[in-house]
């Protein structure tokens, strides 16, 4: 993964990223399923929740209102800054989720909602590999990306040079290898395409044993 790159491109794009909000349908699916994560972290003894490419930071802020102890990680500076900005109180910082800087089960939660699109597919055991570490016993992991088997490099945003590689995956796949990093599945659901989402929308949580 162009880790430089895919900061410094975010960065530059991280206001136009924001204007530009999902379909309805979508987002009632995502909320809806974003609060059977946070409800069930609720129910565990570690409420801290690491939102992993938290982008603008909507999906952080709403894991806080519903009472978790919710940060945002995100590569871009230009992101995090925003998201600061559009969320006062609420922490954010850069990192890459390769490497999140905590100490070994230390979270309740990790949600990575649009992040894994951007991970090559030898990287991504790997990242997982990093989730799994992070969580305690009970702790979950939400992962959210589009379907598909497509791949491609995106040289232009708004107007915007940029230089980001992204990735559809297939649900299946992303199962084996959370099994496989030691996960167990708890909820599985697909989103069809509809108005503005080119693509269905998978959504995934686990659990680590």
């Amino acid at each position: 993964m162009d880790l430089d790159n895919m900061r410094d491109s975010y960065s530059r794009i991280a206001a136009d990223y924001a204007a530009a909000p999902p379909g309805e349908g979508r987002l009632t699916v995502e909320r809806a399923l974003i609060g059977i994560f946070a409800d069930r972290i609720l129910t565990g003894a570690d409420r801290t929740v690491a939102d992993v490419g938290c982008g603008p930071g909507e999906h952080t802020a709403v894991l806080r209102e519903r009472g978790l102890d919710a940060y945002g990680l995100d590569l871009a500076p230009g992101m995090v800054a925003l998201a600061r900005r559009n969320h006062p109180g609420v922490p954010f910082e850069v990192g890459s989720m390769s490497d999140l800087g905590r100490a070994d089960g230390s979270l309740g939660g990790v949600l990575s909602a649009y992040s894994i699109i951007h991970v090559p597919r030898a990287e991504r055991a790997g990242v997982l590999a990093e989730f799994f570490r992070v969580l305690a016993p009970g702790g979950l992991v939400m992962l959210v990306f589009q379907v598909g088997d497509e791949q491609g490099r995106r040289e232009d945003f708004n107007g915007h040079a940029v230089g980001i590689d992204w990735y559809r995956l297939q649900p299946d796949e992303v199962v084996g290898l959370l099994r496989a990093a030691g996960f167990e599945m708890w909820v599985r659901a697909v989103h069809e395409s509809q108005g503005p989402d080119p693509a269905p929308q998978a959504y995934l949580i686990a659990v680590k044993p």
